[in-house]
Parts: structure tokens; C-alpha cells; sequence
């Protein structure tokens, strides 16, 4: 059960209007690493969750996560105010309207006009918010790795949308939003590294023929090594062309067919398969021509008896 509070979690004081300060801030309503994904993604993750430890976490961090989706959509409005008040009284010229809100190259004018200067579920860039920026799969080691990173990919984006504003409430205000991130991820990684052991995520352990193998797949200078492909814990296998294929076998696709499949297969590989000889005319070589107007190399098509193709070209 949800109830509203409202006053906000943290005070939004903005100086001034800025429709294309707020256009970019719609990466963070509407966009991939946006607060309303979070919310998605760790809401219908803790309805699927066992550990009730976990399930309260989830469930706190989504709930907050709608509290900053108001924040952002608050300032979203606040920025858009002015210029929303301006288009909807149409108390300037159109072309001075129009200018003041498209000012400095961005496309605010499609959130004024389309949305009436509201926050609305798109991008910066205009794109709808979609469910596929959810990406949990159902695993506790493998949603809460995916988490870290989308807390850590958002406190980027603030890192930007702070960069982009010399307005101090904004800055506050982004700047609380940003620590936040740090103080989700920090929690996602004390709860992944409380289940023991969380890695591999799953069950199953992995071929340990494989699992601890570098396959060095490019090949060229620099020829570069780190703790990511050297020491102890690693089999160095550089790749190339000659290479045996790993774990025996030829290296070659089979598959055992029925009695009733394996004629018709061969019967379809009969009736598709490409003839070796000849030089068969295409239509591209009979769209050049030749210099006396007569199709190119035609006597390599093979037999002519009634020279068609020795005539001249329309």
C-alpha cells in the first residue's frame, strides 16, 4: 500500500527558466538510466525475491527511486514555467516565441508543444520510455551486479546534467540525486556479497576446462597483458587461423537425422545446389553491354545455337 507525501524528499529551488536545461533533464525521467527504470526494475524485483532481507531493500530503494522521479519532474516543470506560460498565452511573436525556445540549438520546443512544458516519459531526445530498460532475469547475483551498474551509470548522467547548469538550486539539487546513487550501490554491493558464494551467478559451475581460460582472439600490436588475462589464476591461449578447436572435435557442425528427414534434406540440397562450370550471363552484365552493343564474353555462357546472345542490345 502507497500513500503520497507532499513535500518533496529534498527541496527543489530553482533560479530561472530554462526549457533547455529541462529538455536534458528528461534523460533522467524518461531515459534508460532514469529514475523511473530504477524504480521498474527494483519494484518487480522485489515482488519475485525469497530473501525477505532482500525483498525490504528492493522495496525501500524503489520507493525512493519515485521519490526522485518526482524531483526531476518537478524541476522539469519548474524549468519549463516560463516558457510554458509565454506558448500557451501567446504573448510574443511567433517567431521571437519560438526563437526563445529553441535557444541554443536544443529541441525543447517538441516537449512545450507536445506536452505543454510537463515532464513527459521520453528521453532528451524524445524517445519513449519502454519496459525493455528493464533488465532483470530473475537471479540474485545477476540483478543486483546489473543494479550496481545502473546506480553507477546514473550518478554518471548527473555528473553531466550538473556540468550543464550554473543554476544553484539545480546543482543542489542534482548533486543530492547523485549521492544517492552512490548510497544504492554501496547497499546492492553488501547484499550481493552477503550471499555466499555469488559468482558464478546460478547454479552450475562452469567447465573447468574453460573457466579459467583467456582466449587471445585479436591479433597485433599493442600486444598488451593485465590481471585480466595473466598471472596464477589465468591459461593464456593465443588464437589463430591454425588453432585446433578448444575442447577436441574437428571444429565441424553435425547433426543426426531421422530416417524420414535425411532423403528430403538430400533432395533439397539437390534441387538448390550451385553449378561449379560455366559462366552463367547475369542481368547486371547484360545491363553494361559490350563496345559493339553485344553482351560481354557471351561466348563463355556456353551453347547459342539460335545466337540470341550474340544480338545487339536495346
Amino acid at each position: 500500500m502507497f500513500s503520497h507525501n507532499k513535500r518533496l524528499q529534498y527541496t527543489v529551488r530553482v533560479s530561472e527558466s530554462n526549457p533547455g536545461l529541462a529538455n536534458l533533464m528528461l534523460e533522467q525521467f524518461g531515459g534508460p538510466q532514469g529514475e523511473l527504470a530504477a524504480a521498474c526494475r527494483y519494484f518487480t524485483q522485489a515482488l519475485g525475491e525469497d530473501d525477505p532481507g532482500r525483498k525490504d531493500m528492493l522495496f525501500d530503494i524503489s520507493t525512493e527511486e519515485l521519490s526522485h522521479l518526482e524531483i526531476i519532474g518537478t524541476i522539469v516543470g519548474m524549468l519549463n514555467k516560463g516558457a510554458k506560460g509565454r506558448l500557451a498565452e501567446g504573448v510574443e511573436e511567433e517567431g521571437e516565441l519560438y526563437r526563445s525556445i529553441t535557444g541554443a540549438g536544443n529541441d525543447s520546443h517538441l516537449t512545450q508543444v507536445l506536452y505543454g512544458g510537463g515532464p513527459a516519459l521520453v528521453n532528451s531526445a524524445g524517445v519513449p520510455w519502454t519496459a525493455a530498460y528493464i533488465d532483470s532475469i530473475g537471479e540474485p547475483t545477476a540483478d543486483l551486479r546489473s543494479n550496481i551498474a545502473a546506480e553507477a551509470r546514473a550518478k554518471i548522467v548527473y555528473e553531466r546534467l550538473i556540468n550543464l547548469t550554473d543554476d544553484p538550486g539545480v546543482k543542489e539539487a542534482l548533486g543530492f540525486l547523485m549521492t544517492r546513487e552512490i548510497a544504492h550501490q554501496k547497499s546492492f554491493e553488501k547484499a550481493l556479497y552477503a550471499i555466499t558464494p555469488n559468482f558464478p551467478p546460478g547454479k552450475l559451475p562452469g567447465d573447468p576446462r574453460f573457466t579459467s581460460v583467456y582466449f587471445r582472439m585479436s591479433k597485433g600490436e599493442p600486444e598488451l597483458r593485465g590481471p585480466w588475462n595473466q598471472g596464477g589464476k589465468w591459461d593464456f591461449m593465443p588464437m589463430t587461423q591454425d588453432s585446433a578447436p578448444v575442447g577436441g572435435g574437428d571444429g565441424l557442425a553435425t547433426v543426426e537425422l531421422s530416417a524420414e528427414e535425411a532423403p528430403v534434406v538430400a533432395q533439397m540440397a539437390a534441387r538448390t545446389q550451385s553449378a561449379r562450370d560455366g559462366d552463367p550471363l547475369t542481368g547486371a552484365e547484360l545491363g553494361m553491354g559490350g563496345e559493339d552493343g553485344l553482351a560481354p564474353d557471351a561466348d563463355l555462357v556456353g551453347p547459342d545455337p539460335e545466337g540470341l546472345l550474340r544480338k545487339p542490345l536495346k
